[in-house]
């Protein structure tokens, strides 16, 4: 895979990955990739993602049964960015919520509302 070679990586040796419904362009997620996650998302067809606090590979659905199918991988013009395109099972989102964007900034900008329905209880799909 010739083209990893050509994305700017950052010191870590990763970089942003941008989760989008292929279907609805919704947002869905952020998340990091090194360069063995990104190879292995195009070979598998499942989105794997480098976990920083946990130091290892995940892939997205492995404990929620909530997995991304990749439809397609793109780069942006910086080749700093990766925009994953993914049919997505239940929840994006580790609080349950489809997208991690599900959070809105109130019209003064002192709050935040919660703008979604809770699909799925957090602490019964990774067992808190």
């Amino acid at each position: 895979m010739q083209f990893i070679e050509q994305l700017k990586f950052n010191e870590q040796g990763l970089i942003p990955a941008i989760v989008q419904d292929a279907d609805t362009g919704e947002v869905l997620m952020m998340a990091w990739m090194n360069r063995e996650a990104l190879q292995r998302t195009i070979e598998t067809g499942k989105a794997t993602y480098w976990s920083r606090s946990r130091q290892k590979f995940w892939v997205k659905g492995e404990s929620s049964g909530h997995f991304q199918e990749v439809q397609g991988v793109y780069i942006d013009c910086d080749a700093d960015t990766v925009l994953l395109k993914v049919r997505q099972t239940g929840a994006a989102c580790h609080e349950g919520y489809r997208s991690c964007f599900f959070r809105q900034v109130d019209a003064e900008g002192g709050t935040l509302k919660v703008v979604a329905e809770r699909l799925v209880d957090p602490d019964k799909v990774y067992g808190r």
